[in-house]
């Protein structure tokens, strides 16, 4: 999908790859930039519409559905990550409350709207969803979880014309790595790898140096061909409630 004209809504636009993905699309000649954060966010550009967008709160989600009247593109990047070790389920669950349901939860309101253009859902997933990494395994958890709900909409949506892409991130510049020592790659770059991604419909997008090194091996892998098989038994019925 090539985004020129386009409206779209980015999660997490407030820093790291949101802000870079906010200017990115209007870069792109997007018509119309929502952007969801938690906090009050100023934007030069009159094409960016400011969002109150908490993805744990129901009653701000269904707010911000009344604010928008079309849609095209819907990227879930809102997230957390929190370093623990298992020990403590509540870190476990926080995680899965933001990175698994808000992102289920904002994608099923929006999705009239991208039914009705035929749009695109974006999530911003993770390598770690593929394996995990043990500093951070509640937040692996809930990535793994995430790259499932995304295989399983994409399986759903397929017959509707909706599109449903994973980002696969491996280290990328932003606040959320800031505690790992290794090669990052800038969230601008990565913002234009994902954009890049979208248009040639590409399932998943390994946006950075780390992730695009097993693209190919996922893509020619075990694992996607078993995805393409399991996608053949979508009930007819399954897929028009989706």
């Amino acid at each position: 999908m090539n985004i020129e004209n386009k409206t779209i809504l980015i999660g997490g636009a407030n820093r790291g790859i949101g802000r870079a993905l906010v200017n990115e699309a209007l870069r792109r000649g997007a018509k119309r930039v929502y952007a969801g954060t938690r906090t009050q966010l100023q934007h030069a550009d009159p094409r960016v519409t400011p969002l109150t967008l908490d993805v744990t709160n129901a009653a701000q989600i269904q707010q911000a559905v009344g604010q928008v009247d079309s849609l095209d593109v819907l990227i879930n990047n809102a997230g957390i990550a929190i370093y623990d070790d298992l020990s403590n389920p509540e870190v476990i669950e926080q995680h899965l409350k933001v990175n698994l349901f808000g992102s289920l939860n904002v994608t099923r309101a929006f999705l009239p709207l991208l039914k009705r253009s035929k749009g695109a859902i974006v999530n911003n997933i993770s390598t770690v969803a593929l394996a995990a990494l043990p500093i951070i395994p509640g937040y692996s958890i809930s990535k793994a979880a995430a790259l499932s709900m995304t295989q399983s909409l994409r399986a759903l949506l397929a017959g509707q014309g909706v599109t449903v892409h994973a980002i696969l991130t491996g280290p990328v510049d932003t606040d959320m790595t800031r505690g790992i020592d290794y090669p990052k790659a800038l969230p601008e770059s990565a913002a234009v790898a994902i954009f890049d991604g979208v248009g040639k419909g590409e399932d998943e997008i390994f946006p950075d140096p780390l992730s695009q090194s097993i693209a190919e091996g996922w893509r020619n892998g075990v694992a996607k061909a078993l995805e393409r098989q399991s996608a053949a038994f979508v009930p007819e019925s399954a897929a028009i409630a989706a």
